[in-house]
């Protein structure tokens, strides 16, 4: 049996998989002893495959790493810089995003357009010319792009995007519009929610604190959105519709909302609101001319705000009560007006969260801001390629 041809390669998928998995998981680069520690694997079988991992540009050396002990110095292993990327396009409220990364997360391209029409085939076909540029500046630093995954501010039901009241979406085919916009580039294509996008983002940006495993991300911008993150990993709900919190109820009687209901969250905290129905100048972003009027004392934009915080606070305050989530991320548009929002937010959670006597919950801005989307989306390279680097490899001899 052990001379199986299938069960062998079976068997060789599998331990790649692991070491590759080990070195994507490690905060510093790793030398092959370590490896062969900590999957239990020989040395002759972790130098097969790290000789394989380094021809498919999947994993580089760093030099060397002295350990320490007399004797010769490790050689450390870590991510490539070159190799497989990902590619993430956001629709957001100050335009459309294109973000390339490559295995561990960096940045390796941005790039930024104006949002001038909603319609959804011209908005796919400006994000199609904007991931055709992406491509094309990731293989200049010798990056192949191998995924690209679009960002939307409401559900997605198999690629269906349900309803983004905020471009005056409903029922949209966005996959198909995204295949069509990206053929022939070659890249395997996702649709998701803006606000599990940028949780995924956060989650990668705060890998190395081990203690934030349990968090609330709030995505505020054409829409307000969360991403949950319990035990590390992302939850999303029957069918992908968990985090529609611009949709939580903050007053029964309240203002109603495009949604079709009253009193949701969107209507006193996303950036309509706050705006007040006045028109943004030319050139110029929402978060920009609301922290110029708060800075200017207009008491229209300072009581806006205190309400968005207060409001905001309260819908959190249900959700940690519920999930027992002890972090909040303020990102998106929130990031920005983090200043202005925080203390109101912290003041309700403080208030009405069972356990904030005991353990109180930390609000933040999130750490990668406006653009945790982008960069999330991206970061589908990452689950694609660890998932099963062998394909990678396969495909790239």
């Amino acid at each position: 049996m052990t001379g199986d041809p299938a069960r062998q390669e079976r068997l060789r998928e599998l331990n790649l998989g692991l070491v590759f998995r080990e070195v994507l998981a490690a905060d510093a680069p790793l030398s092959r002893t370590e490896l062969a520690a900590a999957t239990g694997l020989t040395r002759p079988t972790i130098t097969r495959i790290v000789e394989e991992l380094l021809a498919g540009r999947l994993v580089t050396e760093t030099g060397t790493n002295p350990d320490g002990r007399a004797g010769r110095p490790r050689v450390g292993l870590t991510l490539s810089r070159t190799g497989p990327a990902g590619l993430g396009l956001d629709i957001r409220s100050d335009g459309l995003a294109a973000c390339v990364v490559d295995l561990a997360g960096r940045v390796r391209h941005l790039a930024f357009a104006p949002l001038t029409d909603t319609d959804a085939p011209a908005v796919l076909e400006r994000l199609g010319r904007m991931a055709a540029e992406a491509v094309t500046a990731a293989a200049a630093e010798d990056l192949t792009v191998v995924t690209a995954t679009l960002a939307v501010p409401g559900p997605v039901d198999g690629g269906i995007v349900r309803t983004a009241p905020a471009l005056g979406w409903r029922d949209v085919p966005a996959a198909d519009l995204l295949d069509a916009a990206l053929s022939g580039l070659g890249l395997a294509t996702a649709v998701d929610s803006e606000a599990n996008l940028a949780a995924r983002g956060e989650l990668h940006a705060t890998g190395a604190d081990r203690a934030l495993t349990h968090f609330v991300y709030v995505s505020g911008g054409l829409d307000i959105g969360a991403g949950l993150v319990m035990d590390g990993r992302l939850m999303r709900g029957a069918r992908g519709w968990g985090g529609e919190l611009g949709h939580v109820t903050v007053d029964p009687e309240g203002k109603p909302c495009r949604c079709g209901s009253r009193g949701c969250l969107q209507t006193y905290a996303s950036l309509p609101a706050l705006l007040g129905g006045e028109v943004v100048p030319a050139g110029a972003s929402p978060e920009s001319v609301i922290l110029g009027r708060a800075d200017a004392g207009r008491p229209e934009t300072l009581a806006a705000l205190d309400a968005a915080a207060s409001a905001l606070g309260v819908a959190l305050a249900n959700v940690c009560n519920l999930l027992g989530v002890d972090t909040v991320f303020l990102g998106g548009s929130f990031a920005l007006l983090d200043s202005w929002l925080s203390a109101g937010v912290q003041a309700e959670l403080s208030q009405r969260v069972l356990f904030a006597d005991w353990a109180p919950v930390t609000v933040r801005p999130a750490t990668i801001g406006p653009d945790a989307a982008a960069i999330g989306a991206a970061l589908a390279v990452v689950d694609r390629v660890s998932a099963d680097p062998s394909a990678w490899l396969a495909a790239n001899r």
